[in-house]
């Protein structure tokens, strides 16, 4: 079924703006995937912000004319599902993940910041943690001192005898006044 120029050009109109806002373009391979397992792929993608697309290579290359994703041009060749995404590893760690247990996707290339990254790099860049963990990792950072300090000075007050030996000895007998 082939599509008339209106439909074209809203295809490429609506991959140009995918393109615009992404940060990481990865293409890879999809011959011989069962359609179960492209659903599942496509639901894994959907999952972590991921936008994946089976496009025309044509279409693909003139939607991404003028883009940061112009680098890859010369290489969309073949039967080819496009993964763009906002988050730099996201699209990178959703196919790569699933190329892991599924050997007919194959991974071709990707690009991020105008770069070209070969397989290697796709998948390095999927092995780089999320922004919540990277997240999560400095504010461990930045709370170590903190608490590292906090201990030691409990530790000197418990060897001073200043720890809360006092404050439990003095519970018991303000509630027998009371009484």
């Amino acid at each position: 079924m082939s599509l008339n120029r209106s439909e074209k050009q809203a295809v490429i109109d609506e991959v140009t703006g995918l393109a615009a806002k992404a940060q990481t373009l990865v293409m890879a391979e999809y011959r011989g995937i069962t359609v179960a397992d492209m659903t599942k792929l496509r639901s894994q993608a959907r999952d972590k912000g991921v936008n994946l697309s089976v496009l025309k290579n044509t279409l693909a290359r003139r939607a991404v004319a003028g883009s940061a994703f112009d680098v890859l041009s010369d290489q969309m060749t073949g039967p080819l599902i496009y993964g763009f995404s906002t988050d730099a590893v996201a699209a990178a760690k959703v196919v790569a993940d699933f190329a892991k247990t599924n050997e007919k996707l194959v991974i071709r290339a990707g690009a991020m910041a105008g770069k070209v990254l070969d397989v290697n790099g796709v998948k390095q860049l999927a092995n780089i943690p999320s922004k919540e963990v990277l997240l999560a990792q400095l504010l461990g950072l930045m709370q170590s001192p903190i608490s590292r300090t906090a201990r030691v000075l409990a530790a000197l007050a418990e060897q001073k005898g200043g720890g809360n030996d006092g404050v439990v000895a003095a519970e018991p007998a303000a509630e027998a006044a009371a009484a």
